[in-house]
Protein backbone atom coordinates (compact mmCIF):
# COMPACT_ATOMS: atom_id res chain seq x y z
CA UNK A 1 0.00 0.00 0.00
CA UNK A 2 1.01 3.06 -0.52
CA UNK A 3 2.21 5.02 2.37
CA UNK A 4 3.55 8.57 3.19
CA UNK A 5 4.72 10.71 5.98
CA UNK A 6 2.65 13.72 6.50
CA UNK A 7 1.03 16.36 3.63
CA UNK A 8 1.56 19.83 3.67
CA UNK A 9 -2.10 20.74 3.40
CA UNK A 10 -3.55 17.88 4.89
CA UNK A 11 -6.16 20.23 6.48
CA UNK A 12 -7.43 21.32 3.47
CA UNK A 13 -9.80 19.69 1.60
CA UNK A 14 -9.01 21.32 -2.16
CA UNK A 15 -6.22 19.57 -3.13
CA UNK A 16 -5.12 22.53 -5.59
CA UNK A 17 -4.17 24.46 -2.28
CA UNK A 18 -0.37 23.79 -2.29
CA UNK A 19 1.95 24.09 -4.77
CA UNK A 20 5.59 23.39 -4.21
CA UNK A 21 8.38 25.52 -5.27
CA UNK A 22 10.94 23.59 -7.27
CA UNK A 23 13.90 23.79 -10.17
CA UNK A 24 12.25 22.86 -13.05
CA UNK A 25 15.05 20.24 -14.33
CA UNK A 26 13.22 18.30 -10.82
CA UNK A 27 9.68 18.61 -12.32
CA UNK A 28 10.65 17.61 -16.03
CA UNK A 29 12.75 14.46 -14.28
CA UNK A 30 10.59 13.20 -12.36
CA UNK A 31 7.57 13.54 -15.94
CA UNK A 32 9.73 12.16 -18.36
CA UNK A 33 10.02 8.76 -15.45
CA UNK A 34 6.40 9.06 -15.25
CA UNK A 35 6.23 8.82 -19.17
CA UNK A 36 8.56 5.94 -19.82
CA UNK A 37 6.63 4.29 -17.19
CA UNK A 38 3.66 4.60 -18.42
CA UNK A 39 4.64 3.41 -21.75
CA UNK A 40 6.63 0.80 -20.59
CA UNK A 41 3.30 -0.64 -18.26
CA UNK A 42 1.18 -0.29 -20.88
CA UNK A 43 2.89 -1.65 -23.94
CA UNK A 44 4.24 -4.21 -21.69
CA UNK A 45 1.30 -5.79 -19.99
CA UNK A 46 -0.68 -6.03 -22.75
CA UNK A 47 1.63 -8.20 -24.50
CA UNK A 48 1.89 -10.06 -21.73
CA UNK A 49 -2.16 -10.84 -21.77
CA UNK A 50 -2.06 -10.79 -25.75
CA UNK A 51 0.55 -13.89 -25.50
CA UNK A 52 -1.37 -15.70 -23.26
CA UNK A 53 -4.19 -15.23 -25.39
CA UNK A 54 -2.65 -16.10 -28.69
CA UNK A 55 -0.52 -19.08 -27.43
CA UNK A 56 -2.40 -21.78 -26.01
CA UNK A 57 0.89 -23.61 -24.19
CA UNK A 58 0.07 -20.59 -21.71
CA UNK A 59 -3.03 -20.98 -21.21
CA UNK A 60 -3.15 -22.48 -18.02
CA UNK A 61 -4.11 -21.87 -14.58
CA UNK A 62 -0.54 -20.78 -13.26
CA UNK A 63 -0.40 -18.00 -15.88
CA UNK A 64 -4.23 -17.00 -14.96
CA UNK A 65 -2.62 -15.49 -12.36
CA UNK A 66 0.38 -13.42 -14.43
CA UNK A 67 -3.18 -11.70 -16.56
CA UNK A 68 -4.64 -10.85 -13.16
CA UNK A 69 -1.06 -9.37 -12.48
CA UNK A 70 -0.56 -7.80 -15.55
CA UNK A 71 -4.49 -5.80 -15.33
CA UNK A 72 -3.48 -5.05 -11.73
CA UNK A 73 -0.42 -2.67 -13.55
CA UNK A 74 -2.32 -1.99 -16.07
CA UNK A 75 -5.05 0.07 -13.53
CA UNK A 76 -2.57 2.67 -12.58
CA UNK A 77 -1.06 3.22 -16.28
CA UNK A 78 -4.49 4.01 -17.60
CA UNK A 79 -5.70 6.35 -15.35
CA UNK A 80 -3.77 7.57 -11.84
CA UNK A 81 -0.69 7.66 -13.66
CA UNK A 82 -1.81 10.08 -16.66
CA UNK A 83 -3.60 12.15 -13.47
CA UNK A 84 -0.02 12.33 -11.36
CA UNK A 85 1.88 13.35 -14.68
CA UNK A 86 -0.77 16.18 -15.30
CA UNK A 87 0.17 17.42 -11.91
CA UNK A 88 3.07 17.53 -12.32
CA UNK A 89 3.70 19.55 -15.28
CA UNK A 90 0.84 21.89 -13.66
CA UNK A 91 3.14 22.06 -10.43
CA UNK A 92 0.07 20.89 -8.50
CA UNK A 93 -3.38 19.46 -8.65
CA UNK A 94 -6.24 21.02 -10.82
CA UNK A 95 -8.71 18.22 -11.44
CA UNK A 96 -10.52 18.48 -8.87
CA UNK A 97 -11.58 16.38 -5.52
CA UNK A 98 -13.97 13.89 -7.17
CA UNK A 99 -10.67 13.07 -9.51
CA UNK A 100 -8.07 12.88 -6.80
CA UNK A 101 -10.65 9.85 -4.56
CA UNK A 102 -10.65 7.88 -8.27
CA UNK A 103 -7.14 8.55 -8.68
CA UNK A 104 -6.32 7.29 -4.80
CA UNK A 105 -8.57 4.37 -4.80
CA UNK A 106 -7.53 3.13 -8.53
CA UNK A 107 -4.13 3.44 -7.28
CA UNK A 108 -4.50 1.50 -3.54
CA UNK A 109 -6.64 -1.12 -5.65
CA UNK A 110 -3.76 -1.50 -8.06
CA UNK A 111 -1.32 -1.87 -5.29
CA UNK A 112 -2.77 -4.11 -2.91
CA UNK A 113 -3.53 -6.44 -6.17
CA UNK A 114 0.14 -6.51 -7.40
CA UNK A 115 0.86 -8.55 -4.07
CA UNK A 116 -2.37 -10.33 -3.55
CA UNK A 117 -1.46 -12.09 -6.86
CA UNK A 118 1.94 -12.43 -6.26
CA UNK A 119 0.89 -14.23 -3.19
CA UNK A 120 -1.21 -16.33 -5.49
CA UNK A 121 1.46 -16.89 -7.67
CA UNK A 122 3.59 -18.12 -5.36
CA UNK A 123 0.85 -20.17 -3.66
CA UNK A 124 0.38 -21.46 -6.97
CA UNK A 125 3.94 -22.42 -7.34
CA UNK A 126 4.52 -23.79 -4.01
CA UNK A 127 1.08 -26.42 -4.39
CA UNK A 128 2.58 -27.56 -8.23
CA UNK A 129 6.18 -27.80 -7.42
CA UNK A 130 5.76 -29.23 -3.49
CA UNK A 131 2.60 -30.74 -3.82
CA UNK A 132 2.06 -31.31 -7.74
CA UNK A 133 0.28 -34.88 -7.00
CA UNK A 134 -2.85 -32.92 -5.71
CA UNK A 135 -1.82 -29.69 -8.18
CA UNK A 136 -4.32 -30.63 -11.09
CA UNK A 137 -7.61 -30.83 -8.53
CA UNK A 138 -7.14 -27.63 -6.59
CA UNK A 139 -6.49 -25.60 -9.94
CA UNK A 140 -8.42 -26.86 -12.08
CA UNK A 141 -10.06 -24.11 -14.63
CA UNK A 142 -12.72 -23.57 -12.63
CA UNK A 143 -10.92 -23.03 -9.09
CA UNK A 144 -8.25 -21.04 -10.83
CA UNK A 145 -10.75 -18.22 -12.00
CA UNK A 146 -12.23 -18.47 -8.42
CA UNK A 147 -9.38 -17.77 -6.79
CA UNK A 148 -8.40 -14.80 -9.05
CA UNK A 149 -11.75 -13.94 -8.48
CA UNK A 150 -11.48 -14.03 -4.42
CA UNK A 151 -7.95 -11.87 -4.72
CA UNK A 152 -9.72 -9.17 -6.43
CA UNK A 153 -13.19 -8.55 -4.16
CA UNK A 154 -10.20 -9.04 -0.88
CA UNK A 155 -8.31 -6.27 -2.85
CA UNK A 156 -11.81 -4.10 -3.22
CA UNK A 157 -12.42 -4.94 1.02
CA UNK A 158 -8.85 -3.77 1.50
CA UNK A 159 -8.99 -0.05 -0.18
CA UNK A 160 -12.88 0.50 0.58
CA UNK A 161 -12.02 1.90 4.37
CA UNK A 162 -9.68 4.05 3.20
CA UNK A 163 -12.93 6.31 2.01
CA UNK A 164 -14.54 6.36 5.02
CA UNK A 165 -11.68 7.38 6.82
CA UNK A 166 -10.19 10.13 4.69
CA UNK A 167 -7.41 9.14 4.54
CA UNK A 168 -6.74 9.31 0.30
CA UNK A 169 -5.41 12.77 0.19
CA UNK A 170 -2.84 15.40 -2.49
CA UNK A 171 0.05 14.86 -1.55
CA UNK A 172 2.49 18.00 -3.47
CA UNK A 173 5.48 16.32 -2.78
CA UNK A 174 5.11 13.55 -5.35
CA UNK A 175 2.24 15.24 -7.20
CA UNK A 176 -0.54 12.19 -6.18
CA UNK A 177 -3.59 11.68 -4.25
CA UNK A 178 -2.68 8.83 -1.78
CA UNK A 179 -2.92 7.11 1.14
CA UNK A 180 -2.73 9.89 4.47
CA UNK A 181 -0.74 7.91 7.55
CA UNK A 182 -2.03 10.56 9.59
CA UNK A 183 -5.59 9.83 9.54
CA UNK A 184 -4.55 7.26 11.63
CA UNK A 185 -1.24 5.69 13.34
CA UNK A 186 -3.29 2.48 14.37
CA UNK A 187 -5.12 1.93 10.34
CA UNK A 188 -1.51 3.07 9.06
CA UNK A 189 0.54 -0.10 11.10
CA UNK A 190 -2.92 -2.36 10.20
CA UNK A 191 -2.17 -1.57 6.35
CA UNK A 192 1.32 -2.10 6.30
CA UNK A 193 1.27 -5.45 8.21
CA UNK A 194 -1.94 -6.86 6.33
CA UNK A 195 -1.43 -5.21 2.82
CA UNK A 196 2.48 -5.71 2.84
CA UNK A 197 4.28 -7.71 5.77
CA UNK A 198 2.13 -10.13 5.68
CA UNK A 199 1.69 -11.27 2.24
CA UNK A 200 5.96 -11.11 1.52
CA UNK A 201 5.92 -13.18 4.80
CA UNK A 202 3.60 -15.73 3.02
CA UNK A 203 5.66 -15.41 -0.29
CA UNK A 204 8.52 -15.72 1.23
CA UNK A 205 7.45 -18.95 3.11
CA UNK A 206 6.21 -20.44 -0.20
CA UNK A 207 9.53 -19.82 -2.32
CA UNK A 208 12.06 -20.83 0.91
CA UNK A 209 9.89 -24.36 0.48
CA UNK A 210 11.10 -24.26 -3.31
CA UNK A 211 14.21 -23.50 -3.30
CA UNK A 212 14.83 -26.04 -0.32
CA UNK A 213 13.37 -28.72 -3.01
CA UNK A 214 15.27 -27.65 -5.88
CA UNK A 215 18.26 -27.99 -3.68
CA UNK A 216 16.81 -31.64 -2.82
CA UNK A 217 16.59 -32.22 -6.11
CA UNK A 218 20.12 -30.74 -7.35
CA UNK A 219 22.30 -32.88 -4.53
CA UNK A 220 20.07 -35.77 -5.42
CA UNK A 221 18.90 -35.79 -1.59
CA UNK A 222 15.70 -35.63 -2.35
CA UNK A 223 13.17 -38.67 -1.15
CA UNK A 224 12.36 -40.88 -4.67
CA UNK A 225 8.56 -41.00 -3.75
CA UNK A 226 8.53 -37.16 -4.20
CA UNK A 227 7.67 -36.04 -8.16
CA UNK A 228 10.40 -35.06 -9.77
CA UNK A 229 11.74 -31.28 -11.39
CA UNK A 230 12.08 -30.40 -14.65
CA UNK A 231 14.44 -27.87 -15.80
CA UNK A 232 11.24 -25.95 -17.02
CA UNK A 233 9.65 -25.99 -13.88
CA UNK A 234 12.96 -24.40 -12.54
CA UNK A 235 13.52 -21.63 -14.68
CA UNK A 236 10.06 -20.65 -14.36
CA UNK A 237 9.94 -20.90 -10.41
CA UNK A 238 12.86 -18.18 -10.64
CA UNK A 239 10.73 -15.97 -13.23
CA UNK A 240 8.37 -15.71 -10.46
CA UNK A 241 10.69 -15.61 -7.58
CA UNK A 242 12.25 -12.82 -9.62
CA UNK A 243 8.97 -10.97 -9.76
CA UNK A 244 8.56 -11.11 -6.18
CA UNK A 245 12.15 -9.57 -5.35
CA UNK A 246 11.53 -6.83 -7.24
CA UNK A 247 8.14 -5.84 -6.03
CA UNK A 248 9.46 -6.54 -2.71
CA UNK A 249 12.78 -4.13 -3.36
CA UNK A 250 10.31 -1.35 -5.13
CA UNK A 251 7.97 -1.36 -2.36
CA UNK A 252 9.74 -1.67 1.04
CA UNK A 253 11.37 1.55 1.26
CA UNK A 254 7.90 3.02 1.05
CA UNK A 255 6.37 1.01 3.51
CA UNK A 256 8.84 1.52 5.76
CA UNK A 257 9.02 4.74 5.82
CA UNK A 258 5.20 5.18 6.61
CA UNK A 259 5.71 2.30 9.39
CA UNK A 260 8.14 4.20 11.13
CA UNK A 261 6.36 7.33 10.73
CA UNK A 262 3.08 5.58 11.81
CA UNK A 263 4.90 5.05 15.27
CA UNK A 264 6.82 7.48 16.39
CA UNK A 265 5.78 10.77 13.75
CA UNK A 266 6.91 13.58 15.45
CA UNK A 267 10.57 11.64 15.85
CA UNK A 268 10.87 10.34 11.77
CA UNK A 269 8.72 13.36 10.12
CA UNK A 270 11.72 15.75 10.59
CA UNK A 271 14.64 12.72 9.92
CA UNK A 272 13.04 11.93 6.04
CA UNK A 273 14.25 14.15 3.40
CA UNK A 274 12.16 15.26 0.57
CA UNK A 275 14.33 13.48 -1.59
CA UNK A 276 14.36 10.04 -0.24
CA UNK A 277 10.24 10.12 0.40
CA UNK A 278 10.20 11.43 -3.27
CA UNK A 279 12.58 8.86 -5.26
CA UNK A 280 11.00 5.86 -3.11
CA UNK A 281 7.50 6.25 -3.92
CA UNK A 282 8.53 6.87 -7.91
CA UNK A 283 10.76 3.62 -7.18
CA UNK A 284 7.35 2.21 -6.52
CA UNK A 285 5.72 3.26 -9.38
CA UNK A 286 8.26 2.01 -11.59
CA UNK A 287 7.55 -1.59 -10.84
CA UNK A 288 4.48 -1.30 -12.30
CA UNK A 289 6.36 -2.01 -16.03
CA UNK A 290 9.18 -4.29 -14.70
CA UNK A 291 6.95 -8.02 -14.71
CA UNK A 292 6.52 -7.59 -18.22
CA UNK A 293 10.10 -7.36 -19.10
CA UNK A 294 10.90 -9.87 -16.89
CA UNK A 295 8.94 -12.37 -18.24
CA UNK A 296 10.71 -11.36 -21.92
CA UNK A 297 14.31 -12.10 -20.59
CA UNK A 298 13.49 -15.06 -18.33
CA UNK A 299 10.46 -17.11 -20.15
CA UNK A 300 11.17 -18.21 -23.39
CA UNK A 301 7.92 -18.83 -24.53
CA UNK A 302 6.71 -15.29 -23.59
CA UNK A 303 9.94 -13.72 -25.42
CA UNK A 304 8.74 -16.08 -28.82
CA UNK A 305 4.97 -14.60 -28.18
CA UNK A 306 6.51 -11.05 -27.58
CA UNK A 307 8.52 -11.48 -31.01
CA UNK A 308 4.96 -12.57 -32.85
CA UNK A 309 2.98 -10.33 -31.47
CA UNK A 310 4.95 -7.25 -32.74
CA UNK A 311 5.18 -8.87 -36.46
CA UNK A 312 1.59 -9.72 -36.46
CA UNK A 313 0.75 -6.29 -35.45
CA UNK A 314 2.84 -4.85 -38.56
CA UNK A 315 0.89 -7.27 -40.46
CA UNK A 316 -2.92 -6.76 -39.03
CA UNK A 317 -2.71 -10.47 -37.93
CA UNK A 318 -2.96 -9.40 -34.01
CA UNK A 319 -6.45 -11.38 -32.95
CA UNK A 320 -5.78 -14.22 -35.20
CA UNK A 321 -4.10 -17.37 -33.61
CA UNK A 322 -0.73 -17.41 -34.01
CA UNK A 323 1.25 -20.58 -35.66
CA UNK A 324 3.26 -21.43 -32.12
CA UNK A 325 0.34 -23.73 -31.72
CA UNK A 326 0.65 -25.71 -34.74
CA UNK A 327 2.56 -29.63 -34.44
CA UNK A 328 6.13 -28.07 -35.33
CA UNK A 329 5.77 -25.32 -33.03
CA UNK A 330 4.84 -28.37 -30.37
CA UNK A 331 7.99 -30.40 -31.68
CA UNK A 332 10.64 -27.98 -30.25
CA UNK A 333 9.30 -27.84 -26.95
CA UNK A 334 9.01 -31.67 -26.17
CA UNK A 335 7.46 -32.45 -22.92
CA UNK A 336 9.18 -34.35 -20.43
CA UNK A 337 8.93 -37.88 -20.38
CA UNK A 338 8.16 -37.83 -16.52
CA UNK A 339 4.84 -35.37 -17.23
CA UNK A 340 1.65 -37.23 -18.44
CA UNK A 341 -0.26 -35.45 -21.15
CA UNK A 342 -2.15 -33.69 -18.59
CA UNK A 343 0.49 -32.23 -16.76
CA UNK A 344 2.45 -31.08 -20.19
CA UNK A 345 1.13 -27.46 -20.46
CA UNK A 346 2.19 -26.77 -16.35
CA UNK A 347 5.30 -27.09 -17.17
CA UNK A 348 5.26 -24.25 -19.69
CA UNK A 349 3.29 -21.98 -17.26
CA UNK A 350 5.35 -19.08 -15.60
Amino acid sequence: MVINGSHLNSSSPDPSDTVLNRPPWVTTTLGCFLIFTIVVDILGNLLVIFSVYRNKKLRNAGNIFVVSLAVADLVVAIYPYPLVLTSIFHNGWNLGYVHCQISGFLMGVSVIGSIFNITGIAINRYCYICHSLKYDKLYSDKNSVCYVMLIWALTVVAIVPNLFVGSLQYDPRVYSCTFEQSASSAYTIAVVFFHFILPIMIVTYCYLRIWILVIQVRRRVKPDNRPKLTPHDVRNFVTMFVVFVLFAVCWAPLNFIGLAVAIKPEVVIPLIPEWLFVASYFMAYFNSCLNAIVYGVLNQNFRREYKRIVVSVCTARIFFQDSSNDAGERLKSKPSPLMTNNNQVKVDSV
